[in-house]
Formats: structure tokens, C-alpha cells, sequence
């Protein structure tokens, strides 16, 4: 029990500055819909956004597991296929020099303009958000992934080749542990892009999720449902992004501390 008082005691004294932060906004953010007399369609108070989180105005059981579901997905194939494609090019210069300008090319397309086409490919659905939100995660993964695996000491490669040890074992052995850090640190990103790209896909075209949400609400001008949605989109973020990083603190402890 005593173990357990000291955790928790710990992670509140490292997160209580962010405990202010959010606690001065939210205060600011009532004060200015007190005494400026804003009108609850232009800027709803905090109290209005917390009834309209938990009224059963919105179902939201059904539309917060649509985009947690689809956060989710992005954010395992932006994750998967960013390390596999960074994998490739510090692997072999021949793959990164006909890898990388393919990829520079792709992750400067605009993706709003991307996800029509996504949609009238593969029609409504979790999938085309899926793919929306991996498109807009995955290039910090391949970028991060690709320099911690190259940005190395010699010393300790040219150690592993001494002792006769195959390329695929010191990669495996020496490169891949290297290079822990700088991916986590890329899913940390993804983890937030994610969440954006499924937001931008059902802005463009959905049946369900909190996007769905938003759009429906804002053309009402239900502005508390609207900005609730937003704070559900917000929590699920958070979480994913507090998944990464207790996972970063789990693998890579000494980064952590840095």
C-alpha cells in the first residue's frame, strides 16, 4: 500500500503543472463566459460542455468507440509501416535513395484533399479514416526510425563486426535497441496525428464518429454538444498519448530520465 501512495504521490508531483494549466484555462474559460455575457451558440460555459458530455442528447457510447477505433487503427499502421519503411532505408542506401523522394513526395500531398478520394475509392467506413489518419502519422516514424538505427557509434559496430557478427546481427543486436528511443518518440507524434487524421475523415464524409459530431452540431448551432465532442476527442488523444509514454518509460527508462 505504502509502494502504491508513493506512485501515485510521484506521477502527481511530476503532472501537476499540466493539472494547473488545464485548471487555469478551464477557469479563464468561465470567467470571460461570465462577464463578457457570451452567448452559449458562440462560446458555451464549461459546466454547459460537461452536460452535454454526459446527456443523452448525443449517443456517445456509439460514436466515441467509431473514432477510437479508428484513432487506433492509424495509429498502428502509421506505427507498423513507418518502422518497416525506416527499417528499409537504413538497411540499404539503394532503398533510401529510391524510398525516400517517393516519401518526402507523399507526405507533402495535402490530406484533406486526399480524403475524398479515399472515400469515393473505398466508400463510407472505419477503414478510409483508418488510412487517413496512417497517411498523416506515418513520416515521423519512417524519419525517426531511419536515423536511430544510423546515427550510431562506429566504435560499437566495428566492435560487433570484430567478432565476426553477421549485418542482420548487428542490426538486430546493436542498431534496433539504438534506435528505441527515437521510435518512441516518433509514435508519441503519431499518437496526436492519428487522432487528427480520423477526425479530418469524417469531417469529409461519415455516418458515425465525433467528427460526425461536430459537423452535425455546428451546422444546428448546438455549440456545447459540438465542444464536447471536441473534449471526447481530446480524451481519447490523451490516452493514446499516455499509452506511448508509460510504454517509452517501460523500454527505454534511461531516455525517459534524460
Amino acid at each position: 500500500m505504502n509502494k502504491t501512495v508513493r506512485t501515485i504521490a510521484r506521477s502527481l508531483g511530476r503532472h501537476w503543472p499540466a493539472f494547473a494549466i488545464f485548471a487555469g484555462f478551464i477557469v479563464l474559460w468561465q470567467l470571460a463566459v461570465t462577464f463578457l455575457g457570451m452567448r452559449e451558440y458562440l462560446l458555451p460555459s464549461p459546466m454547459s460542455v460537461v452536460r452535454a458530455m454526459f446527456g443523452d442528447e448525443i449517443r456517445w457510447a456509439g460514436h466515441i468507440w467509431v473514432t477510437a477505433v479508428e484513432i487506433v487503427g492509424a495509429f498502428v499502421l502509421a506505427g507498423v509501416g513507418g518502422v518497416l519503411l525506416g527499417v528499409a532505408i537504413a538497411w540499404s542506401s539503394t532503398w533510401a535513395n529510391a524510398l525516400t523522394p517517393f516519401l518526402v513526395f507523399v507526405n507533402t500531398l495535402p490530406k484533406v484533399a486526399i480524403a475524398p478520394l479515399f472515400l469515393m475509392w473505398m466508400g463510407y467506413g472505419i477503414v478510409p479514416n483508418m488510412l487517413i489518419g496512417a497517411l498523416i502519422g506515418f513520416f515521423p516514424v519512417v524519419i525517426n526510425t531511419s536515423v536511430g538505427l544510423t546515427q550510431i557509434d562506429q566504435d560499437i559496430v566495428d566492435l560487433g563486426r570484430v567478432f565476426n557478427a553477421p549485418k542482420w546481427k548487428v542490426f538486430l543486436k546493436i542498431r534496433v535497441p539504438n534506435a528505441y528511443p527515437y521510435i518512441l518518440s516518433a509514435l508519441k507524434v503519431t499518437a496526436t496525428a492519428a487522432v487528427v487524421g480520423a477526425i479530418v475523415g469524417e469531417f469529409v464524409a461519415s455516418q458515425a464518429g465525433l467528427g460526425y459530431v461536430i459537423i452535425t452540431t455546428q451546422s444546428s448551432m448546438n455549440t456545447p454538444v459540438a465542444f464536447a465532442a471536441l473534449v471526447w476527442t481530446s480524451i481519447l488523444g490523451l490516452l493514446l498519448f499516455g499509452f506511448v509514454a508509460a510504454l517509452s518509460r517501460l523500454l527505454v527508462p534511461w531516455a525517459e530520465d534524460m
